[in-house]
C-alpha cells in the first residue's frame, strides 16, 4: 500500500519535470488548446462588479474566459480600461500590497519591484505598500507617486525559505486586522521576485481573486502537482485549476479568511509532522477549491519568459525575475 501511494505521489511531479524539460512533450502540450467558456454574454457572469457586464468573451475566442461558476477569467482585449478605472474611482476604491522581502531577497529584487510597481500597478488609486522584512534599515529608497504610501512591518527571519513562504499567511491576517481594514478597500499579496512591466489595473479587482499559473494552464488536470498527500489539510485529488501563489488578493474580508485559513492549515500539518508539497501555494489551491474565487487571472499577470512565445499571451503584466535560489536560498 505504501508503494502505491507513493507511486501517486510522484506520477504527477515526474510527468510535470518531463514537461518542463523536454521541448518535444512542451510543444505536443502547449498546443492543446484551454477548454471554452460555456456563457455567450458576460451579462451571464455572477457579476464581481457592475463593469464585469461589458467584458466581450467573443473578443477572445482562443482561451477560457470563464468558469462554470460563472467567474470571469481576464484576458487582455476583453475589458475597458476606463470603465473599470471610472468605476473604482467613483466608489473610493484603495489598495493594500503586501510584499516579503526577507533576507538576499530584499537586496536582490525590492527595489525593481517597487520601482515597476509604482509605474504599472493601479495607477490612479491609492496603494499603500506593506512591506515585510527583517532588515528595515535595508530598505531602497522609492520616490512615491501620489496617493501612494509605503509602511514597514518587521519580522522574524526564519532559518528555512519553506518557513518564510508558510508563515507569510498569519503575517498577512495579522496586518489586515491591526491596519489594512481601516484603510484599504482591496489587498493584493505578491511575491517580491517579480518585475512589472505593464498594466495591472482595476480590472484585476474583486472579492476574491486568484490567478491562473503560467506553467500549468495548458495542461490536463491530472499533471497538476496539488498535495496527494492525504496526511495533509492541502491534500486533493483534483481540483478546477492549478492557482500560483505568487499573486492573490480581493477584498481585505476575503483576503483575511483566505490567510487564516491557509496558515490553520499549515499549523495542523506542523502538528502532524506533515508538510504541504508546496508550502502556502498547496494551502491556497486548497481554500480555492472550497472557496470559489469570484474572478481569476490569465497568466498575462504573471508570465515567466523562459516558457516561450504562446499566442495566446498578447501582454504581460508582471514577469519572473531572474531565479537565484542556489544563493538567495542558501544559509
Amino acid at each position: 500500500m505504501k508503494r502505491v501511494l507513493k507511486c501517486l505521489f510522484f506520477v504527477p511531479i515526474t510527468l510535470c519535470v518531463i514537461y518542463l524539460i523536454s521541448p518535444f512533450v512542451k510543444l505536443v502540450m502547449d498546443i492543446v488548446p484551454m477548454e471554452k467558456s460555456s456563457l455567450e454574454s458576460a451579462k451571464m457572469l455572477n457579476l464581481d462588479s457592475s463593469v464585469d457586464a461589458s467584458l466581450n468573451f467573443q473578443s477572445r475566442p482562443d482561451v477560457q474566459t470563464c468558469t462554470y461558476w460563472k467567474a470571469a477569467i481576464i484576458w487582455e482585449g476583453m475589458f475597458d480600461p476606463r470603465l473599470y478605472d471610472d468605476m473604482h474611482k467613483s466608489k473610493g476604491s484603495s489598495v493594500a500590497l503586501t510584499v516579503f522581502a526577507v533576507g538576499r531577497y530584499l537586496d536582490a529584487y525590492l527595489h525593481k519591484f517597487l520601482n515597476s510597481s509604482e509605474q504599472h500597478f493601479m495607477v490612479g488609486l491609492p496603494v499603500t505598500y506593506y512591506v515585510f522584512t527583517d532588515m528595515p534599515e535595508m530598505l531602497p529608497d522609492i520616490k512615491l507617486s501620489p496617493l501612494r504610501s509605503l509602511k514597514v512591518i518587521k519580522v522574524k527571519k526564519n532559518s528555512r525559505w519553506q518557513d518564510v513562504s508558510m508563515t507569510r499567511m498569519k503575517s498577512i491576517s495579522d496586518v489586515i486586522e491591526s491596519d489594512i481594514r481601516h484603510h484599504c478597500t482591496y489587498v493584493f499579496c505578491f511575491d517580491v521576485d517579480q518585475v512589472f512591466t505593464g498594466r495591472f489595473g482595476s480590472e484585476a479587482l474583486g472579492d476574491s481573486v486568484a490567478l491562473l499559473h503560467a506553467h500549468y494552464y495548458h495542461l490536463p488536470k491530472h499533471l497538476y502537482t496539488y498535495d496527494r498527500n492525504p496526511n495533509s489539510k492541502a491534500y486533493m485529488e483534483t481540483g478546477d485549476f492549478y492557482y500560483h501563489a505568487a499573486v492573490f488578493g480581493g477584498s481585505w474580508k476575503s483576503v483575511k479568511a483566505l490567510t487564516e485559513a491557509c496558515y490553520q492549515g499549515i499549523m495542523e500539518d506542523k502538528q502532524n509532522n506533515v508538510e504541504a508539497l508546496w508550502h502556502d501555494e498547496s494551502h491556497l489551491n486548497k481554500y480555492m477549491l472550497l472557496h470559489k474565487p469570484s474572478k481569476v487571472l490569465s497568466p498575462e499577470y504573471c508570465w515567466d519568459t523562459n516558457i516561450g512565445y504562446k499566442s495566446d499571451i498578447q501582454v504581460t503584466r508582471l514577469l519572473w525575475a531572474p531565479k537565484h535560489y542556489d544563493i538567495l536560498r542558501s544559509p
